[in-house]
């Protein structure tokens, strides 16, 4: 049976306009209880509906802040930003000595950035150099509305958009992620992937919760202890079971040739207890030796497809 994250079952938009559509609560109960979820269906009926049954758009929105808001703390606890940093500093570098640059700038493109912890942290700390920007990108509007607020409101050097990652009005030079790759099912991640690869994209670095057999433990364990919405407790305990592994990682990536698919700390090189998420990565053929080069010692804990 497919496991299902009830957030996911919120919010729907018309992938071509983008534009919200009603969700019927029945329809998303009958998916999850086709899961054989009935925790789930639970969760999902505490949500308050309107006229015809349809989930209220205000509430849902409420709702996913609230999570979202959590969520920060689990990222600031696992140094997410410390990490993502440790990998986009050689891989900026490299960027610059080798890869073209029309307009001289650099855009770090966070796709699915929901509150944009990611991006407010590397605007923060202003480690990646004044030639790169910083943009936020999520289909839901009302994240990247608050996003936005909270990045006024710390005087922050980076900007969030309502869009498609992959249609901007300007491209990215690098894609990064966190916690998205996991909601990517069959031909969707591949295809994922795929869009990533075109001729102005350096490289792209998304990180995800490792496969391991204290994954969902794990997760049940730190989400109890870390986050007080049940939905937000459900659906973390839901990702670690839904994560992919390294080879599943290795071979959708492939689709975005000719980027080198590479992943760090990979699972027979990591610690278990340690482990809770690693990126895999693409990287332009001309810029994967810069960049293991600017790696250094950290260089031996990148892996390629097999």
């Amino acid at each position: 049976m497919p496991l299902l994250e009830v957030s996911d079952l919120l919010v729907a938009h018309d992938p071509a306009t983008l534009a919200r559509v009603p969700v019927v609560r029945a329809d998303a109960e009958r998916r999850l209880a086709a899961a054989g979820d009935s925790r789930g269906v639970r969760l999902l009926r505490s949500v308050p509906v309107r006229d015809g049954g349809i989930l209220d758009e205000a509430a849902v929105d409420a709702r996913l802040i609230a999570v979202h808001t959590e969520l920060q703390r689990l990222s600031q606890e696992l140094r997410i930003g410390d990490r993502l940093a440790e990998l986009l500093r050689p891989l900026i570098a490299a960027v610059r000595a080798g890869h073209p640059l029309p307009d001289g700038r650099i855009r770090v493109v966070d796709v699915g950035c929901g509150l944009g912890f990611l991006v407010r942290w590397l605007a923060a700390h202003d480690i990646l150099g004044d030639d790169v920007d910083l943009i936020g990108v999520d289909l839901h509007a009302a994240l990247v509305h608050e996003a936005q607020r909270l990045a006024d409101a710390e005087g922050l050097r980076c900007r969030f958009v309502h869009a498609d990652a992959f249609r901007l009005d300007v491209p990215a030079t690098v894609f990064v992620s966190t916690g998205l790759l996991h909601h990517f099912r069959g031909p969707d991640l591949p295809a994922f992937f795929a869009a990533q690869a075109g001729p102005d994209t350096a490289a792209f670095c998304h990180y995800d919760i490792a496969t391991t057999a204290l994954s969902p433990i794990g997760a049940w364990m730190f989400h109890r202890a870390r986050m007080r919405d049940p939905l937000g407790r459900h659906d973390g305990v839901m990702s670690a079971r839904r994560a992919h592994d390294d080879a599943t990682l290795l071979t959708a990536a492939s689709a975005a040739a000719p980027l080198v698919p590479l992943v760090f700390e990979p699972r027979e090189r990591s610690n278990p207890f340690c482990t809770t998420l690693r990126p895999v990565l693409g990287v332009r053929p001309g810029l994967v030796e810069p960049f293991r080069a600017g790696l250094g010692r950290a260089a031996r804990r990148l892996a390629g497809a097999r």
